[in-house]
């Protein structure tokens, strides 16, 4: 009746166009024009306000969507068909869901700003007293704190001489005007998460990232152009036609006018949006504390996706898009204590759970995140100059934290070709998460995989060995459930067509990435940056792209092997001291000198000595790997003293010692 249609079908143009403003979202995002529907509207209006319904139904379908997820069923229940009440249950919570959101909007875009704020209750008592969840009081209270910043700007804007007004004293102005709005939203979310929460992400950067929309971080131009075009070729065919007469007039008029209007509408944009990118480039600095540098590899990620990006990439698809351009955003301020590099990892390298909790509705809609998210790392891996101007200098991929955050060494940084290995990882992660949800057999798990295959799409599978793994898989499906459940069947028909028209663009892993051979990896080429992080609990260290860094002078490299085999004698002196003062029996002195003896023997005569042993012992592959990496441990004394420790205890020990005793040793390191 209102002509506020689900956004679940909508095209990727309209899905663009929804980040336009009001008159761009009626003409280019809707299927039907507002203006057929303004009649109904106001009568639907008058009678939901008018029995004071419009608030309590939005609670209330707020609440039956978890209520309908969690309720215990029915004992009838129990005699279903497996997987069927799963699927009415994700149906029901969909509905749900599509009808907050298409009266949600109605109610913003039919009331006067003041009389909606009027009506809707305060945003604290949405969270604590009626129990909705942070994205659907943020979704009612969005519409409010636009217009309270508008409204204020705009007053003070009138009150003072346009002719002072510059672009520095307009962006101050605008900022105080947002603090002085979002300052009590702040101080009522603060108490309702716990206290350790803050300590990785700011309550600032919490409500700036739920207050923020679509809207104020991006212009549509290519919609608005097309919109634009659209009409003026439409005016010029009705001044063509002279059949009608004056009616035809009337309408290249109309056409004229809703062009300037969009015009005007993208020049307003334009300018909120600039303001918008000034005011967080004033705030990005406080929103990750400092603390988070020793927790950016995992706290602070996991609490951004856990609050702020997964509650909302999966409520609509317009809000999908949002996140993936907040990310983008917040690494392209230059954000302090954020790594984009580990976020995308964190996305990309586990979708598993993720997909398999997603109604179908959801899972559309993680699917469209994902797209973009995909669409920008693919973009950055597609070209080295783009990488270069956003990525290469950015804190977000830098790889060594330090306390002063200063990043001025060239090996802070992740390097074009390291970063297209991380790419790489990403689409193995992605297949692999598929392939588990394809072979599962469970109906939730491969709908949904279906689902975000459909969406991901455009920019995966780009690589024709893994589009060769996932087309078999998605015929096995197909083969299952041919007789068996003809949804299913029809979702991986459609999926195994659109793969097989994109089998032409898909790609080489040597075209993908420069591919390293097993000398390369064994000389520390890093394959796989992200997870060698991940295992540092207190650095992220880059290894040396390959070939990237030239070779230092002969006198260099002897200086430093000098040097780190005089640390590596200290380190074991000084261990071999503490194990001394541990000694209280003559059957651990012996073993100490034996030890002793196995370290001054020479590489010759230790491999002729362990060639001579390995057939008398048992374990011998065990040992083999052992003794493999007691030859290496010298050449890893860059990557740190602690692990040549721990593979000379480990492989000396492996040989004669009980593990109690290489527990012990490796304890004292």
């Amino acid at each position: 009746m209102a002509g506020i249609e689900a956004a679940e079908e909508m095209t990727p143009e309209q899905l663009e166009a929804m980040a336009g403003g009001e008159l761009l979202k009626g003409e280019a995002g809707y299927f039907l024009q507002v203006r057929n529907t303004r009649r109904s509207s106001a009568r639907l209006k008058e009678a939901i306000v008018g029995n004071n319904l419009d608030i309590a139904l939005c609670i209330l379908s707020a609440q039956q969507r978890h209520y309908c997820v969690w309720k215990e069923c029915d004992e009838d229940s129990t005699n279903t068909e497996s997987g069927s009440q799963l699927k009415g249950v994700g149906r029901l919570a969909d509905q749900c869901q599509d009808a907050l959101v298409q009266l949600g909007t109605f109610l913003a875009s039919s009331h006067a700003p003041d009389e909606y704020a009027a009506r809707l209750p305060s945003l604290q008592e949405l969270l604590h007293d009626y129990h909705v969840d942070a994205d659907v009081a943020f979704f009612l209270h969005r519409p409010v704190i636009a217009q309270k910043i508008t409204s204020k700007y705009d007053a003070l804007k009138k009150n003072l001489d346009n002719k002072t007004e510059t672009p520095e004293t307009s962006i101050i102005r605008y900022s105080e005007c947002a603090k002085h709005a979002l300052e009590p939203i702040v101080q009522s979310v603060t108490p309702l998460l716990p206290s350790r929460v803050w300590e990785d992400i700011s309550p600032e950067f919490y409500v700036t990232f739920w207050s923020l929309s679509m809207y104020d971080l991006r212009v549509p131009e290519e919609s608005y152009n097309r919109e634009i075009e659209r009409l003026k070729n439409a005016a010029a065919n009705a001044a063509k036609d002279t059949s009608q007469g004056s009616k035809g007039k009337k309408e290249q008029e109309r056409f004229l006018t809703l062009a300037e209007k969009l015009q005007e509408e993208k020049r307003r944009q334009e300018e909120h949006v600039a303001r918008v990118s000034a005011r967080l480039r004033r705030e990005c600095a406080g929103w990750f504390p400092a603390r988070a540098v020793k927790s950016a590899k995992n706290e602070t990620v996991t609490r951004l996706m856990q609050l702020c990006l997964f509650p909302r990439c999966v409520f609509t698809p317009t809000d999908a898009l949002y996140c993936a351009q907040f990310v983008h955003t917040v690494h392209a301020l230059k954000t302090p204590n954020f790594s984009t590099l580990l976020c995308y990892d964190r996305l990309f390298c586990d979708i598993t759970y993720s997909v398999m909790s997603c109604t179908e509705g959801e899972a559309a809609r993680y699917g469209t995140f994902l797209c973009k998210v995909l669409g920008t790392a693919m973009r950055w891996h597609g070209d080295r100059n783009v990488f270069q101007s956003e990525c290469a200098h950015y804190p977000g991929f830098v790889t060594k934290y330090r306390v002063s955050n200063q990043f001025s060494e060239a090996n802070d940084h992740v390097g074009y070709e390291n970063y297209r290995h991380v790419c790489h990882k990403w689409h193995y992660k992605i297949t692999k998460a598929m392939v588990v949800c394809l072979d599962s057999g469970d109906y939730v798990q491969i709908r949904n995989a279906l689902i975000v295959l459909i969406r991901v799409l455009p920019h995966f599978p780009v690589l024709e060995k893994l589009s060769q793994i996932i087309g078999r898989k998605v015929e096995k499906v197909k083969e299952e459930e041919k007789t068996q459940r003809q949804d299913l069947y029809i979702l991986a028909t459609s999926y195994s067509g659109q793969l097989r028209s994109r089998v032409s663009s898909m790609m080489e892993e040597s075209e993908f990435h420069q591919v390293l051979d097993k000398h390369s990896v064994a000389s520390g080429v890093s394959v796989s940056l992200v997870s060698t992080a991940k295992e540092d609990t207190n650095v992220v260290k880059q290894d040396s792209e390959a070939g990237g860094s030239p070779p230092q002078p002969p006198e260099n490299n002897k200086r430093d092997s000098r040097g780190s085999d005089r640390r590596r004698e200290e380190v074991d002196r000084e261990k071999e001291g503490k194990r001394d003062s541990h000694i209280s029996s003559k059957s651990d002195k012996d073993r100490l000198k034996e030890e002793g003896r196995r370290k001054e023997r020479s590489p010759r005569e230790r491999s002729h000595r362990y060639r001579e042993n390995r057939t008398k012992c048992s374990g011998g592959r065990a040992r083999a790997l052992a003794f493999r990496a007691h030859h290496a441990a010298p050449e890893l004394v860059t990557n740190g003293l602690r692990v040549v420790l721990f593979l000379k205890i480990l492989s000396s020990h492996l040989a004669t010692n009980t593990l109690a005793a290489v527990i012990e040793d490796i304890s004292d390191v």
